[in-house]
């Protein structure tokens, strides 16, 4: 979402670190460049001129301009004031000390209150939650309806009511419920209104009294710019909610809501969904964020995605593999899989530090169908030929490629890049062993291990 103002600010911050010393001129031409950054990115504008009031009142002290790194203090300032643009640290869902926890979830229509709802239900279940599902939504056809459909494919439970109840009651039902079977989370998903609509508002306050919820969340679609910027703040001041989800954060927008809704509202981004699975729902990090897109990575997430997705167990079979270079065909399928896991290529790569070896990361192309291609050769060998590559001749490789649906030129591509995955790993144990890999040093008879170079995962 936010690749165009990620580009504009690490160039002008770039350039700022090349200036051996800084004056009172180069500030201001580089706060000019992040102001139109901002507005292109669709910030809000008081925001936006808040934010380089900030910057430039602490760039511009003596201690800054004087300093024998004074580029790297600026682009420290500006990391900082964006941190707390965004909320500053993490917010966390607020749980009673009586449960069950209540959540309301609101908005406007299609901003993905009820998808959100199973997403949410999903990530307090990894957290050890309880989670009882209740749509109160008795507008939209078939609304209910989508709300069990999610609850039965993520395996929570979820409370139906009577035929004809009303939201309240649907309510009070749900809450009785989940009191007597121990469920302690409770997620309402209302219907979707304009904040122009006087009886839905009045029914949303209505549940509010009633239920008294520990959290209601705002969920807003980061592809509608100020639009929901403006929507929030009416919702705000009408029904008084306590933090946002944002949607869509996947899509191809300018991201000004993502950086506006937080300083507009004073209520923070509590989630981010990133994609359409249902474990597409993170906890929104200010500091992670801000990192990205000044290209200074994500790692924390990276591992944190690696840890929920790596199986163990199989990471320590794999290292045994490895290191008796016994990693056959359904190991280099079965590693694709895991990855793919994590999320998609592209969202894995952007969380990579913009310097150093991956310092033009942001420029590689990213083909995820190619990962799909290569499983689906690797399903169409047999498992013989899965744990022993060397048996594959020319008319297997025309039979895999029949039973793929790929061509014979792709096999043999898929084959290479098993081949140089295997070298790689025979590599890194050489290295293990005592055999310098990727320091420059050389191995036995003066000649340089061969390792990582030349390797291409599949799909970049």
């Amino acid at each position: 979402m936010f690749e165009n103002l990620s580009d504009k600010l690490q160039q002008v911050l770039k350039n700022l670190r090349g200036q051996g010393k800084l004056t009172g001129e180069h500030i201001q031409e580089a706060l000019r460049e992040i102001r139109m950054a901002l507005l292109e990115a669709d910030v809000n504008f008081r925001i936006v001129r808040e934010f380089t009031e900030q910057v430039r009142s602490k760039a511009l002290g003596q201690e800054v301009l004087t300093s024998l790194a004074p580029g790297q203090q600026v682009v420290k300032i500006v990391r900082d004031e964006l941190v707390a643009m965004l909320g500053g640290e993490t917010a966390r869902i607020r749980h009673s000390a009586q449960p069950p926890t209540v959540i309301m979830l609101v908005g406007l229509q299609g901003s993905g209150k009820t998808t959100s709802s199973g997403k949410l239900a999903r990530w307090l279940g990894t957290e050890g939650r309880r989670p009882m599902l209740v749509s109160v939504d008795v507008y939209r056809p078939a609304a209910r309806d989508q709300l069990r459909v999610i609850a039965g494919e993520i395996g929570a439970r979820i409370w139906e009511g009577a035929e004809g109840d009303s939201p309240l009651a649907l309510c009070r039902g749900a809450l009785r419920e989940a009191r007597n079977s121990a469920h302690d989370v409770l997620i309402i998903d209302t219907a979707g209104r304009l904040h122009i609509d006087d009886a839905l508002m009045r029914e949303l306050q209505e549940i509010r009294e009633a239920l008294d919820p520990q959290e209601i969340l705002f969920v807003a679609d980061a592809m509608l710019g100020q639009d929901a910027v403006k929507s929030a703040e009416e919702f705000h001041r009408r029904l008084g909610f306590t933090g946002f989800i944002l949607t869509k954060m996947d899509g191809d927008a300018r991201g000004g809501a993502a950086l506006s809704i937080r300083a507009v509202t004073g209520q923070p981004v509590k989630f981010v969904g990133t994609g359409e699975k249902y474990d597409a729902l993170e906890p929104f990090h200010p500091d992670r964020l801000v990192s990205r897109i000044l290209g200074m990575g994500d790692i924390l997430s990276l591992i944190e995605r690696a840890e929920q997705a790596i199986d163990q167990k199989q990471a320590v079979e794999l290292q045994k593999k490895v290191m008796s270079n016994t990693f056959t065909l359904e190991d280099f399928r079965d590693q694709l899989r895991q990855v793919r896991k994590m999320g998609s290529l592209e969202q894995l790569l952007g969380m990579l530090p913009n310097i150093g070896p991956f310092k033009d990361i942001s420029k590689v192309q990213v083909d995820e169908k190619e990962l799909g291609r290569t499983e689906a050769i690797i399903d169409s060998m047999t498992p013989k030929e899965r744990r022993s590559h060397q048996v594959i001749n020319g008319s297997r490789r025309k039979r895999i490629a029949r039973g793929s649906g790929t061509s014979v030129q792709q096999v043999n591509q898929m084959l290479k890049q098993y081949v140089q995955a295997r070298k790689m790993m025979k590599g890194m144990t050489a290295g293990l062993g005592g055999k310098a890999v990727g320091t420059g040093k050389k191995g036995k008879k003066g000649r340089r291990p061969r390792g990582i170079r030349g390797f291409r995962p599949p799909g970049l």
